[in-house]
Protein backbone atom coordinates (compact mmCIF):
# COMPACT_ATOMS: atom_id res chain seq x y z
CA UNK A 1 0.00 0.00 0.00
CA UNK A 2 1.37 3.11 -1.08
CA UNK A 3 1.43 6.85 1.09
CA UNK A 4 -1.44 8.05 -0.79
CA UNK A 5 -3.27 4.77 -0.49
CA UNK A 6 -3.48 4.78 3.19
CA UNK A 7 -3.96 8.76 3.72
CA UNK A 8 -6.98 7.58 1.32
CA UNK A 9 -7.99 4.93 4.09
CA UNK A 10 -8.08 6.69 7.09
CA UNK A 11 -9.87 9.96 5.28
CA UNK A 12 -12.44 7.11 4.31
CA UNK A 13 -12.60 5.70 7.78
CA UNK A 14 -12.46 9.63 9.02
CA UNK A 15 -15.80 10.62 7.29
CA UNK A 16 -17.44 7.09 8.02
CA UNK A 17 -17.27 8.29 11.72
CA UNK A 18 -17.98 11.49 11.50
CA UNK A 19 -21.42 10.74 9.87
CA UNK A 20 -21.94 8.09 12.17
CA UNK A 21 -20.94 11.06 15.39
CA UNK A 22 -23.65 12.87 13.38
CA UNK A 23 -27.07 10.83 13.62
CA UNK A 24 -25.66 9.44 16.85
CA UNK A 25 -25.68 13.07 18.20
CA UNK A 26 -28.85 13.41 16.21
CA UNK A 27 -30.54 10.35 17.49
CA UNK A 28 -29.29 11.35 21.08
CA UNK A 29 -30.24 14.74 21.35
CA UNK A 30 -33.63 14.89 19.16
CA UNK A 31 -34.96 11.61 20.11
CA UNK A 32 -35.90 12.54 24.09
CA UNK A 33 -37.63 15.78 21.71
CA UNK A 34 -39.80 13.64 19.55
CA UNK A 35 -40.48 10.83 22.58
CA UNK A 36 -41.94 14.08 24.64
CA UNK A 37 -44.23 15.19 21.53
CA UNK A 38 -45.36 11.82 21.24
CA UNK A 39 -45.96 11.63 25.16
CA UNK A 40 -48.05 14.92 24.58
CA UNK A 41 -51.04 12.91 23.96
CA UNK A 42 -50.86 10.83 27.16
CA UNK A 43 -51.36 14.30 29.11
CA UNK A 44 -54.61 16.54 29.33
CA UNK A 45 -53.29 19.41 31.19
CA UNK A 46 -53.39 22.51 29.14
CA UNK A 47 -50.62 23.58 31.65
CA UNK A 48 -48.58 20.54 32.12
CA UNK A 49 -48.45 20.54 28.37
CA UNK A 50 -46.91 23.76 28.40
CA UNK A 51 -44.05 22.83 30.92
CA UNK A 52 -43.66 19.60 28.43
CA UNK A 53 -42.92 21.82 25.65
CA UNK A 54 -41.00 24.81 27.79
CA UNK A 55 -39.06 22.43 28.53
CA UNK A 56 -37.39 21.84 25.10
CA UNK A 57 -38.09 25.39 24.13
CA UNK A 58 -34.66 26.64 24.24
CA UNK A 59 -32.81 23.67 22.61
CA UNK A 60 -35.56 21.60 19.80
CA UNK A 61 -34.51 23.32 16.76
CA UNK A 62 -30.84 23.12 16.72
CA UNK A 63 -31.15 19.49 17.18
CA UNK A 64 -31.85 18.91 13.40
CA UNK A 65 -28.12 20.51 12.71
CA UNK A 66 -27.23 17.23 13.07
CA UNK A 67 -29.07 15.72 10.78
CA UNK A 68 -28.75 18.00 8.39
CA UNK A 69 -25.11 17.22 8.71
CA UNK A 70 -25.37 13.68 8.65
CA UNK A 71 -27.68 13.87 5.36
CA UNK A 72 -24.95 16.57 3.87
CA UNK A 73 -22.06 14.53 4.92
CA UNK A 74 -23.31 11.45 3.34
CA UNK A 75 -23.87 12.98 0.08
CA UNK A 76 -20.75 14.78 -0.32
CA UNK A 77 -18.11 11.82 1.67
CA UNK A 78 -20.43 9.19 -0.23
CA UNK A 79 -21.92 10.09 -3.06
CA UNK A 80 -22.35 6.36 -4.75
CA UNK A 81 -24.51 5.34 -0.93
CA UNK A 82 -26.64 8.42 -1.41
CA UNK A 83 -27.78 7.43 -4.83
CA UNK A 84 -28.32 4.05 -3.48
CA UNK A 85 -29.41 4.22 -0.33
CA UNK A 86 -32.16 7.32 -1.31
CA UNK A 87 -34.19 6.03 -4.01
CA UNK A 88 -34.62 3.02 -1.77
CA UNK A 89 -35.89 4.68 1.40
CA UNK A 90 -37.29 7.91 -0.34
CA UNK A 91 -40.87 6.97 0.90
CA UNK A 92 -39.93 6.49 4.42
CA UNK A 93 -37.32 9.43 4.33
CA UNK A 94 -39.49 12.15 2.97
CA UNK A 95 -42.36 10.93 5.25
CA UNK A 96 -39.54 11.84 7.73
CA UNK A 97 -38.85 15.52 6.70
CA UNK A 98 -43.14 16.56 6.05
CA UNK A 99 -43.23 15.04 9.84
CA UNK A 100 -40.45 16.95 11.34
CA UNK A 101 -41.73 20.48 9.08
CA UNK A 102 -45.30 19.81 10.23
CA UNK A 103 -44.04 19.50 14.00
CA UNK A 104 -41.67 22.46 13.98
CA UNK A 105 -44.82 24.53 12.48
CA UNK A 106 -47.31 23.43 15.41
CA UNK A 107 -44.34 24.08 18.07
CA UNK A 108 -44.09 27.86 16.63
CA UNK A 109 -48.11 28.34 15.69
CA UNK A 110 -49.29 26.35 18.84
CA UNK A 111 -48.63 29.75 20.96
CA UNK A 112 -49.82 32.07 18.48
CA UNK A 113 -53.81 31.31 19.07
CA UNK A 114 -56.15 29.49 22.13
CA UNK A 115 -59.09 28.62 19.02
CA UNK A 116 -56.61 26.30 16.59
CA UNK A 117 -54.23 25.16 19.53
CA UNK A 118 -55.86 21.66 19.84
CA UNK A 119 -55.43 21.43 15.80
CA UNK A 120 -51.72 22.39 16.74
CA UNK A 121 -51.23 19.80 19.40
CA UNK A 122 -52.56 17.08 17.15
CA UNK A 123 -49.89 18.60 14.35
CA UNK A 124 -47.25 18.08 17.22
CA UNK A 125 -48.12 14.77 18.00
CA UNK A 126 -48.56 13.24 15.34
CA UNK A 127 -45.49 14.96 13.42
CA UNK A 128 -43.27 13.65 16.58
CA UNK A 129 -44.92 10.05 16.21
CA UNK A 130 -44.46 10.18 12.23
CA UNK A 131 -41.13 11.39 12.29
CA UNK A 132 -39.68 8.80 14.67
CA UNK A 133 -41.54 5.53 13.31
CA UNK A 134 -40.28 6.92 9.81
CA UNK A 135 -36.47 6.84 11.46
CA UNK A 136 -37.07 3.96 12.37
CA UNK A 137 -38.40 2.42 9.09
CA UNK A 138 -35.03 3.98 7.54
CA UNK A 139 -33.06 2.03 10.05
CA UNK A 140 -34.59 -0.91 8.96
CA UNK A 141 -34.65 -0.65 5.43
CA UNK A 142 -31.03 0.12 5.40
CA UNK A 143 -30.32 -3.20 7.94
CA UNK A 144 -32.21 -5.29 5.82
CA UNK A 145 -30.14 -4.67 2.96
CA UNK A 146 -30.85 -3.05 -0.56
CA UNK A 147 -31.14 -4.46 -4.07
CA UNK A 148 -28.50 -2.91 -6.06
CA UNK A 149 -27.37 -3.37 -9.76
CA UNK A 150 -23.46 -3.21 -8.68
CA UNK A 151 -22.81 -3.30 -12.94
CA UNK A 152 -24.98 -0.57 -13.45
CA UNK A 153 -24.54 1.48 -9.82
CA UNK A 154 -28.15 1.64 -9.71
CA UNK A 155 -31.04 0.76 -7.19
CA UNK A 156 -32.60 -2.50 -8.51
CA UNK A 157 -35.38 -2.70 -6.10
CA UNK A 158 -39.04 -2.01 -6.26
CA UNK A 159 -40.93 1.17 -4.63
CA UNK A 160 -41.94 -1.14 -1.73
CA UNK A 161 -38.99 -2.66 -0.48
CA UNK A 162 -38.53 -0.71 2.72
CA UNK A 163 -41.86 -2.21 4.01
CA UNK A 164 -41.03 -5.55 5.68
CA UNK A 165 -42.35 -6.74 9.13
CA UNK A 166 -38.44 -6.42 10.43
CA UNK A 167 -39.14 -2.84 9.34
CA UNK A 168 -41.99 -1.94 10.88
CA UNK A 169 -40.70 -3.56 14.24
CA UNK A 170 -38.02 -1.26 14.08
CA UNK A 171 -40.07 1.47 13.53
CA UNK A 172 -41.85 0.72 16.78
CA UNK A 173 -39.05 0.48 18.93
CA UNK A 174 -37.71 3.52 18.19
CA UNK A 175 -41.11 5.47 18.68
CA UNK A 176 -40.61 3.25 21.94
CA UNK A 177 -37.16 4.12 22.85
CA UNK A 178 -37.85 7.80 22.02
CA UNK A 179 -41.07 8.18 24.41
CA UNK A 180 -38.66 6.71 27.21
CA UNK A 181 -36.02 9.34 26.62
CA UNK A 182 -38.51 11.82 26.57
CA UNK A 183 -40.00 10.44 29.64
CA UNK A 184 -36.60 10.29 31.30
CA UNK A 185 -35.88 13.86 29.85
CA UNK A 186 -39.40 15.10 31.88
CA UNK A 187 -38.09 13.40 35.14
CA UNK A 188 -34.52 15.60 35.32
CA UNK A 189 -36.54 18.85 33.78
CA UNK A 190 -39.64 18.69 36.05
CA UNK A 191 -41.32 18.87 39.69
CA UNK A 192 -44.19 17.12 41.22
CA UNK A 193 -47.46 15.07 39.96
CA UNK A 194 -46.16 15.80 36.29
CA UNK A 195 -42.67 14.07 36.89
CA UNK A 196 -44.04 11.57 39.41
CA UNK A 197 -46.54 10.54 36.26
CA UNK A 198 -43.20 10.24 33.96
CA UNK A 199 -41.30 8.65 36.50
CA UNK A 200 -44.05 5.64 36.20
CA UNK A 201 -44.24 5.85 32.52
CA UNK A 202 -40.27 5.57 32.34
CA UNK A 203 -40.59 2.28 33.54
CA UNK A 204 -43.28 0.29 31.55
CA UNK A 205 -41.47 2.27 28.90
CA UNK A 206 -37.99 1.12 29.78
CA UNK A 207 -39.10 -2.44 29.91
CA UNK A 208 -40.96 -2.15 26.45
CA UNK A 209 -37.36 -0.58 25.42
CA UNK A 210 -35.48 -3.38 26.64
CA UNK A 211 -37.25 -6.20 24.80
CA UNK A 212 -36.62 -4.57 22.16
CA UNK A 213 -33.45 -3.92 21.93
CA UNK A 214 -33.45 -7.85 22.59
CA UNK A 215 -35.87 -8.57 19.53
CA UNK A 216 -33.89 -6.27 17.12
CA UNK A 217 -30.57 -7.61 18.15
CA UNK A 218 -31.33 -11.44 18.18
CA UNK A 219 -33.50 -10.65 14.42
CA UNK A 220 -30.37 -8.81 12.54
CA UNK A 221 -28.07 -11.22 12.61
CA UNK A 222 -30.17 -13.31 10.06
CA UNK A 223 -31.03 -10.72 7.94
CA UNK A 224 -27.75 -10.70 6.40
CA UNK A 225 -24.93 -13.75 6.35
CA UNK A 226 -22.61 -10.92 6.60
CA UNK A 227 -24.15 -10.25 10.04
CA UNK A 228 -24.25 -13.48 11.62
CA UNK A 229 -20.81 -14.21 11.32
CA UNK A 230 -19.92 -10.68 12.61
CA UNK A 231 -21.34 -11.27 15.66
CA UNK A 232 -21.19 -15.09 16.34
CA UNK A 233 -18.03 -15.87 14.52
CA UNK A 234 -14.91 -16.75 16.60
CA UNK A 235 -14.50 -14.82 19.54
CA UNK A 236 -17.02 -12.07 18.62
CA UNK A 237 -19.57 -13.73 20.54
CA UNK A 238 -18.19 -12.50 23.49
CA UNK A 239 -18.37 -8.96 22.38
CA UNK A 240 -21.89 -9.44 21.48
CA UNK A 241 -22.49 -11.13 24.91
CA UNK A 242 -20.78 -7.87 26.67
CA UNK A 243 -22.73 -5.46 25.09
CA UNK A 244 -26.09 -7.19 26.07
CA UNK A 245 -24.25 -7.23 29.77
CA UNK A 246 -23.55 -3.81 29.62
CA UNK A 247 -27.27 -2.46 28.11
CA UNK A 248 -29.19 -4.59 30.73
CA UNK A 249 -26.77 -3.31 33.05
CA UNK A 250 -27.68 0.27 32.08
CA UNK A 251 -31.25 -0.38 32.12
CA UNK A 252 -30.94 -1.96 35.62
CA UNK A 253 -29.42 1.39 36.79
CA UNK A 254 -32.02 3.17 34.96
CA UNK A 255 -34.62 1.29 36.50
CA UNK A 256 -32.77 1.69 40.63
CA UNK A 257 -32.47 5.44 40.02
CA UNK A 258 -36.50 6.07 38.72
CA UNK A 259 -37.27 4.57 41.90
CA UNK A 260 -34.48 7.08 44.30
CA UNK A 261 -36.00 10.77 44.94
CA UNK A 262 -33.12 13.48 44.14
CA UNK A 263 -31.78 11.08 41.47
CA UNK A 264 -33.61 12.82 38.97
CA UNK A 265 -30.63 13.18 36.33
CA UNK A 266 -29.30 9.81 36.37
CA UNK A 267 -32.55 7.94 34.51
CA UNK A 268 -32.18 10.21 31.69
CA UNK A 269 -28.22 9.58 31.12
CA UNK A 270 -28.56 6.03 31.33
CA UNK A 271 -31.25 5.57 29.10
CA UNK A 272 -28.76 7.77 26.41
CA UNK A 273 -26.41 5.06 27.61
CA UNK A 274 -28.29 2.11 25.96
CA UNK A 275 -29.17 4.11 23.36
CA UNK A 276 -25.52 4.65 22.65
CA UNK A 277 -24.78 0.80 23.40
CA UNK A 278 -27.28 0.15 20.47
CA UNK A 279 -26.17 2.36 17.64
CA UNK A 280 -22.56 1.12 18.61
CA UNK A 281 -23.75 -2.74 17.96
CA UNK A 282 -25.60 -1.44 14.75
CA UNK A 283 -22.45 0.30 13.71
CA UNK A 284 -20.48 -2.98 14.56
CA UNK A 285 -22.59 -4.96 12.73
CA UNK A 286 -22.50 -2.92 9.26
CA UNK A 287 -18.65 -2.15 9.40
CA UNK A 288 -16.99 -1.29 6.98
CA UNK A 289 -20.37 -1.74 4.63
CA UNK A 290 -22.44 1.25 4.00
CA UNK A 291 -24.91 -0.24 1.74
CA UNK A 292 -25.01 -3.54 3.96
CA UNK A 293 -23.45 -6.24 2.40
CA UNK A 294 -22.69 -4.72 -0.96
CA UNK A 295 -21.00 -1.25 -1.11
CA UNK A 296 -18.30 -0.44 1.49
CA UNK A 297 -17.31 2.90 2.91
CA UNK A 298 -14.50 2.71 0.43
CA UNK A 299 -16.23 1.87 -2.67
CA UNK A 300 -18.63 4.37 -2.10
CA UNK A 301 -15.96 6.89 -1.02
CA UNK A 302 -15.48 10.43 -2.91
CA UNK A 303 -12.51 11.26 -4.36
CA UNK A 304 -9.45 11.87 -1.81
CA UNK A 305 -8.95 15.66 -2.44
CA UNK A 306 -12.90 16.16 -2.15
CA UNK A 307 -12.71 14.53 1.31
CA UNK A 308 -9.59 16.33 2.43
CA UNK A 309 -11.15 19.85 0.96
CA UNK A 310 -14.62 18.82 3.54
CA UNK A 311 -12.74 18.15 6.24
CA UNK A 312 -11.11 20.69 7.08
CA UNK A 313 -14.43 22.30 6.93
CA UNK A 314 -15.88 20.26 8.95
CA UNK A 315 -12.59 19.80 11.42
CA UNK A 316 -13.73 24.40 12.20
CA UNK A 317 -17.83 23.78 12.19
CA UNK A 318 -18.29 20.60 14.48
CA UNK A 319 -16.77 22.09 16.96
CA UNK A 320 -18.83 25.34 16.61
CA UNK A 321 -21.55 23.28 16.89
CA UNK A 322 -20.81 21.20 19.52
CA UNK A 323 -19.60 24.54 21.60
CA UNK A 324 -23.28 26.31 21.21
CA UNK A 325 -25.35 23.12 21.50
CA UNK A 326 -23.49 22.41 25.15
CA UNK A 327 -23.60 26.17 25.75
CA UNK A 328 -27.69 25.88 25.16
CA UNK A 329 -28.01 22.70 27.31
CA UNK A 330 -25.90 24.75 29.81
CA UNK A 331 -27.82 27.92 29.82
CA UNK A 332 -31.15 26.09 30.62
CA UNK A 333 -29.78 23.22 32.56
CA UNK A 334 -32.52 24.18 35.29
CA UNK A 335 -35.95 22.67 36.34
CA UNK A 336 -38.71 24.12 34.46
CA UNK A 337 -41.38 25.61 37.18
CA UNK A 338 -44.60 26.57 35.74
CA UNK A 339 -45.18 30.46 35.33
CA UNK A 340 -41.27 31.01 36.84
CA UNK A 341 -39.69 29.36 33.72
CA UNK A 342 -35.85 27.87 34.68
CA UNK A 343 -35.23 27.48 38.22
Amino acid sequence: MTIAEGVSFDLTVIWAFVIAFAVLVYVVLDGFDLGLGMLFATEDDEEDRDVMMNSVAPVWDGNETWLVLGGGGLFAAFPLAYALILPALYAPIIAMLLALIFRGVAFEFRWRTKRWRGVWDVAFIGGSAMAALAQGITLGGLLQGIDIDKAGRAYAGGWWDWLSPFTLMVGIAVMVGYMLLGATWLVMKTEGPLQERMRRKAWVLGIATVIFIGVVSLWTPFLQDGYYSRWFGGWNIALAAAVGIAVLALAFGMFRTLTVRHHDYWPFFLALGMFVLGFAGLGFSMFPYIVPVEITIWEAAAPRNSQIFMLVGAAILIPIILTYTAFSYWVFRGKIIPGEGYH
